[in-house]
């Protein structure tokens, strides 16, 4: 493998929002949907709420084409959604709308999943960013896929934006973690010894007539269905189109890394689902304000020195791929926080200067309506 089958594309749902009332909109303005395909064509697409709306970059092949892509994307959506009177926020829970009040996309697929999942799917008021990284050989992608799972909880843990759910400060900076966990088949991959036992496993569960294939299996990481990606599931939708870029280039050169190692006979160390998992919940807690574990000391280490050792191991990979100030941009997230900071500090600030709580949390929609547009 060269650097150039390391492809990338991003994946981004959006949340659409009333500018009058900062609440999610019920039903998906006339058509809106018509217009975004009409002029960006199959890049836009429909979500399971009405509220939200999906893009997609086409296969890039550098980083600085990838944001490019995804910057035109969200400006030309955005610009689409203004037109028809609704605005749009990037991040991966709204700050108080209920889940209840809000209208399924009318489309077969997410009524056979809500009859499927009841009021699982119909909590589904979250939204987050899959990244697609190219890795062509199937055997390969399996092997990576139980490697790669390390580097997750710190790739989230730079992502957070949903500290609020339903009006309420949830105290997780990632609370859509805690949304996304009651579906099935979520959390960690299993570990596969080869592209032939993880599809024995998909079959069963096939012939079992549970799932119809392996888009049915929502991993925070796994190979894709539909094209021949290793695609991460697990981060926060970022507000900041920057640390969008910048967390998926580290994970584009953290699979670049392993594809290294595997080039010398060397590979990452495999680490149980009950280390990760900790690490895990500690991101989806705390972010990058307390710490993951560091597994060879057995002790929390601070997230911005286990950010030091990553980027020290992926320096020659971000060199080889062209990004290395896209993954530098991860000690400014550090030093000024992520999206779920902003938040805090936004709904923060208001109830200090009088607010009310309904004022404080219209005025953090406010900040990520602005915010999303930032930089683009």
């Amino acid at each position: 493998m060269t650097e150039d089958d390391l492809t990338i594309g991003i994946e981004e749902e959006y949340l659409l929002v009333n500018p009058d009332s900062r609440d999610l909109i019920r039903e998906m303005p006339v058509g809106l949907l018509e217009a975004c395909q009409r002029e960006i064509s199959e890049q836009v697409s429909a979500e399971f709420l009405q509220c939200q709306i999906e893009v997609g970059t086409p296969v890039c092949r550098t980083m600085s084409e990838a944001r490019r892509e995804l910057s035109q994307l969200r400006a030309e959506v955005a610009r689409i959604a203004q037109a028809h009177g609704v605005q749009l926020i990037a991040a991966s829970t709204h700050p108080f709308a209920s889940w209840a009040a809000l209208k399924r996309t009318a489309k077969e697929r997410y009524q056979i999943l809500e009859d499927d999942l009841q009021a699982v799917a119909r909590r589904m008021m979250i939204s987050s960013m899959h990244v697609h990284v190219g890795i062509f050989d199937d055997e390969v992608r399996i092997d990576l896929l139980g490697q790669v799972t390390y580097i997750l909880p710190h790739l989230l843990a730079l992502s957070t934006s949903s500290p609020f759910w339903q009006g309420q400060l949830t105290g997780l900076k990632s609370y859509r973690i805690a949304v996304w966990d009651e579906m099935p088949r979520t959390g960690l991959p299993e570990a596969f010894g080869s592209r032939a036992e993880f599809a024995r496993h998909v079959d069963i569960l096939v012939k079992a007539g549970i799932i119809e294939d392996g888009t049915k299996l929502w991993w925070d990481v796994r190979p894709s269905v539909r094209y021949p990606t290793l695609e991460m599931r697990i981060s926060d939708l970022c507000t900041s189109i920057d640390d969008a870029i910048c967390i998926a280039a580290i994970y584009r050169c953290w699979l670049h890394m392993l594809v290294r190692l595997r080039r010398e006979n060397q590979r990452w160390r495999r680490y149980s689902a009950m280390l990760i998992n900790e690490n895990r919940w500690r991101a989806q807690r705390y972010g990058i304000d307390q710490g993951l574990v560091d597994f060879g000391r057995g002790e929390v280490v601070p997230y911005p020195d286990l950010l030091d050792e990553i980027l020290t191991l992926i320096h020659t990979d971000a060199l080889a791929l062209d990004c290395v100030d896209e993954v530098e941009h991860a000690r400014t997230i550090v030093k000024r926080g992520t999206s779920a900071h902003r938040q805090i500090a936004c709904y923060q600030s208001a109830r200090n200067n009088g607010a009310n709580d309904a004022e404080a949390l219209r005025a953090v929609v406010d900040l990520l309506i602005e915010q999303t547009l930032v930089g683009i």
